[in-house]
């Protein structure tokens, strides 16, 4: 017997000193020098993205000259210049059909703006994009914006960098998580690339793409966006897009203006919202093949052609205060329905111009009746609180606009309008313009960030503490006894010592494997246990380890044993784990008041 306790008490000094080895590397953070290698790959990705996002921007430029003035080149053309008069209208539909035979024949995930299959890819595809993706992805968006379709590049673009990333990495030994960080990596550096945000890349990363906010992602994403920052102004690229000097006095007043265009701005996410997914939904009731709808989504432009393009010269005319309230008004309405009816057709496009674009024009229309402020500063909030609230991200919207703007002065009231309309949209709506469609495929998405209360609890606050336990002089014919009693409550049992020191663990299986291999019956349970390994936990540690620790001895349930003295304290399994689950409901169910309450 005190072999037996020796080889125990070894044993159990060597898993301490694990034990003790693992609470020393206990830190803020996970993330280890791996990092640094995603981060170096991040950078040829970002360049990758950079030549992507160029050459979007070009093939849109050649799919405009082509479609509209029958000329093959780059040249900066204006569609109101072309040559064709009223036949201009009957673009967009050429367009879309184009659009709808590529999607039909090559590949189904071109269709859309392109985000909810990123983050489908993310969650539910280990990350990985066909390559086809990167090739007709900007070339069906090319074709789209190009021939008038109402749409902006960056759905486009983040879905092609997102591509370009996914393909390096799978051509890399890499792990998923950091597959995901390539592919996030691409999609921020295109986006950067496009708009000259890169800010805005690294939060939209955070609060859309990533769904974790870890060192070990977020520091490759951000050489990606930084490095396409710097990528860009070799290419000339201009920065910022939309130059805008205004800004507004701070006051009580404005504070209230400020949260109107928010309120306001969150409602015409819902509707918007609502528009295009109630289009999508007529759209499959028609009796005809998903090929064509795109066809009917591209006759918007006889409704008004003036409203067809990316539109980004009517976002400079609003920040410059030079729409008319009546012009904006008809863009906002007209706008809305071309958009609504287009995007929910499935043509290939994104939704953060025109989202801008409404946003503008709700705000031209509104400036009238707000405090006074610089010409284009109420379109301005109106742009950003309008994306916040449809895209759910508040962060984005803002640092876009001030990034968009190279205006840092108007950073308190931008965050004012989006923090509101994200409220407003989240209390209003369960999902939104980017989730939906992937929850109309099945799946739910979550984008609540919290510390995982594992991480937070240790084994001592949910361990059994009155551990029922067997004697190591039991015989293996007493044991299989005392499981099969009926009156016995759970199927495991602790063995210990006369010292109360752990021997091991018995349950049902471990007799019938002894019985099986010839062990006789009047053998002691010391004697059974002798040598064998013991996996075991210790009162301080936290809950997130011995997690793994579960999964990978595959076990239900581990001893606990003091380190001092490496006697048993306590019993530990799953059901004790999902203790930290009701507690945690419980904190945000319960209502307390400390003070003043009897």
């Amino acid at each position: 017997m005190s072999v037996i306790s020796t080889k125990s008490s070894a044993s159990a000094n060597n898993a301490s000193k694990i034990g003790d080895k693992a609470s020393h590397l206990l830190s803020d953070f996970t993330t280890d020098p791996r990092v640094v290698v995603i981060s170096a790959i991040a950078v040829f990705v970002a360049a990758a993205g950079v030549l992507a996002g160029a050459g979007l921007l070009q093939l849109i430029k050649l799919a405009t000259n082509i479609a509209y003035f029958g000329r093959f080149s780059f040249a900066d053309l204006k569609l109101q210049d072309s040559p064709l008069g009223l036949w201009t209208v009957l673009v967009p539909v050429a367009g879309a059909l184009i659009i709808g035979l590529m999607a039909r024949f090559g590949s189904e995930k071109i269709r859309g703006h392109g985000i909810p299959e990123a983050i489908e890819a993310i969650l539910l595809g280990r990350s990985r994009l066909d390559p086809k993706v990167a090739i007709l992805k900007p070339l069906s968006s090319a074709i789209s914006i190009g021939t008038g379709g109402p749409f902006g590049a960056e759905g486009p673009i983040i879905m092609t960098g997102g591509a370009i990333g996914s393909l390096i990495a799978q051509m890399l030994p890499v792990t998923d998580n950091e597959r995901k960080t390539l592919l996030v990596a691409g999609a921020a550096a295109g986006m950067t690339t496009v708009f000259g945000t890169p800010i805005a890349a690294i939060m939209l990363a955070v609060e859309l793409l990533l769904f974790e906010w870890t060192p070990r992602s977020f520091i490759p994403v951000t050489v990606a966006a930084v490095v396409a920052a710097v990528g860009r102004t070799f290419l000339h690229m201009p920065a910022p897009l939309f130059p805008f000097a205004g800004g507004v006095d701070i006051s009580v007043l404005q504070l209230g203006a400020w949260m109107l265009i928010g309120i306001l701005s969150g409602l015409l996410s819902g509707v918007l919202t609502q528009l295009v997914y109630g289009c999508e939904d007529i759209f499959l009731k028609l009796p005809i093949h998903w090929m064509w709808w795109p066809l009917i989504g591209g006759l918007g432009g006889l409704i008004e052609p003036q409203a067809l393009g990316v539109g980004y010269d009517n976002l400079a005319a609003m920040l410059s205060g030079d729409v008319v309230l009546k012009a904006a008004l008809l863009l906002l309405v007209v706008k809305a329905v071309i958009w609504s009816v287009a995007l929910g057709s499935g043509t290939s496009g994104g939704v953060l111009a025109p989202l801008l674009i409404m946003g503008g024009a709700m705000g031209t229309v509104l400036s009238g009746y707000l405090p006074p402020a610089s010409p284009g500063f109420w379109a301005l909030l109106a742009m950003a609180a309008t994306m916040g609230g449809t895209m759910r991200s508040p962060l984005t919207a803002t640092f876009f606009a001030v990034e968009l703007t190279g205006n840092t002065h108007v950073l308190l009231p931008l965050i004012a309008a989006c923090g509101t309309a994200h409220g407003v949209t989240v209390l209003l709506m369960r999902r939104s313009i980017l989730t939906e469609k992937v929850a109309r495929r099945g799946h739910h998405l979550v984008r609540e960030y919290r510390v995982d209360p594992f991480a937070l609890t240790r084994v001592r606050d949910v361990m059994t503490k009155a551990v029922e336990t067997v004697s190591d002089t039991m015989t293996l014919h007493g044991a299989a006894a005392f499981l099969t009693n009926p009156k016995i409550g759970h199927p495991s049992f602790p063995v210990v010592d006369a010292n109360h020191h752990v021997l091991g663990v018995i349950d049902p299986p471990s007799v019938l494997r002894w019985r099986r291999a010839g062990k006789h019956r009047t053998a002691t349970l010391g004697q059974l246990l002798a040598g064998s390994k013991i996996t075991v936990a210790y009162p301080d540690e936290y809950l997130d380890r011995l997690a793994d620790r579960l999964m990978q001895v595959n076990v239900s349930h581990l001893p606990v044993i003091s380190r001092e003295d490496q006697r048993l304290v306590g019993y530990i399994g799953w059901k004790d784990l999902m203790r930290v689950r009701a507690r945690l409901q419980a904190e945000e169910t319960q209502k307390t008041a400390f003070f003043g309450a009897r």
